[in-house]
């Protein structure tokens, strides 16, 4: 008689962002299995709403089976213990013990960190920044997430919050940002700032374009979205170089769900890029490319993260990163 097959404990990532959270079962070598999706409530509601949101997607992914662990990739301000979430500008939480009261909601171990630090560990290990010994990972969203990785290290900082990108002040007194402050980087490129932008310049788009929407209107042809990603990337050039003067990477990679568009928004990138390095004319200017997992980087970071945690990690698949210019 054959011998009954094991079923393994599932590893879980969540990815829990501005607009949406989603759940997935990541397998050891990154592969997404399975994932399940739920609308963030938003910041101005009670943290127990967003919770019930993510406790769904979880028990969708899990269906009954035992949960080995989950990740949780947030989009916010994790303290350096990741254990809180210490701030969030476009979630509730605010100074929340999340690792804490999740595991005793769940009755299973939850490891917590930053969603752009989250994309940087899919990334780095079986994506687009793999063989990076320093690389800088650009996340665009709702908003801007960043992450930084040194000598081969995700570099975290003294609080836990290293690489909060999207909230460098670019324009003194300009827009007003939901963190609170004026003139924030993810205020002129982001998805928020790509759908504003292409919105006033459309004399027929609908009034609930979204982001999407205008990715599909700017392949398509539309006037109003091309120069929206046009002046998003012209954005993100400018921001990235002040990153590459600061930290000198080998690579950029550009992920979040902004960066479905490709070359409409990265071609204008790299000449921002460019133009606008320090010394550009005299080094190596980096390559910016797409990230690999696109909207899943986060929720495969946050698994790789639980295996970190529980001792479990695997050897990961290296893939060769691509390397445009």
């Amino acid at each position: 008689m054959a011998a009954a097959s094991v079923v393994r404990p599932v590893v879980i990532g969540v990815d829990v962002g501005g607009t949406k959270v989603m759940a997935a079962e990541v397998a050891p070598d990154g592969e997404v299995l399975r994932v399940a999706h739920r609308a963030t409530p938003g910041r101005r509601v009670e943290v127990a709403l967003v919770e019930q949101a993510l406790t769904e997607a979880v028990e969708e992914i899990a269906a009954g089976r035992r949960v080995a662990g989950v990740g949780l990739a947030a989009a916010g301000f994790v303290d350096a213990a990741g254990e809180r979430v210490m701030f969030a500008p476009h979630l509730p939480w605010q100074g929340e013990q999340v690792r804490a009261r999740l595991t005793e909601r769940w009755r299973t171990p939850v490891f917590l960190d930053n969603d752009a630090n989250c994309a940087a560990r899919a990334e780095t290990a079986y994506g687009s920044a793999v063989g990076a010994d320093d690389a800088l990972v650009i996340t665009l969203g709702t908003g801007i997430g960043g992450a930084v990785v040194l000598d081969g290290e995700l570099h975290r900082g003294r609080n836990g919050m290293a690489g909060e990108f999207g909230h460098m002040q670019v324009v003194p007194d300009g827009r007003e940002c939901e963190c609170g402050g004026h003139g924030c980087w993810e205020q002129y490129c982001s998805g928020s700032a790509l759908v504003r932008l292409a919105r006033a310049r459309s004399t027929t788009a609908p009034d609930d374009w979204g982001g999407p929407a205008v990715t599909e209107a700017a392949l398509a042809g539309d006037p109003a979205a091309l120069e929206a990603f046009a002046e998003i990337g012209d954005w993100l050039g400018v921001g990235t170089a002040n990153l590459v003067a600061a930290f000198d990477p080998e690579v950029v990679v550009v992920g979040g769900g902004v960066s479905a568009a490709g070359d409409l928004l990265l071609a204008p990138a790299r000449a921002a890029l460019a133009r606008s390095l320090v010394g550009h004319g005299h080094r190596v200017v980096p390559p910016v490319i797409e990230a690999s997992f696109g909207p899943e980087a986060g929720a495969v970071g946050a698994a790789s993260l639980v295996r970190e945690g529980l001792g479990r990690g695997v050897r990961p698949r290296r893939r060769r990163p691509r390397r445009r210019r």
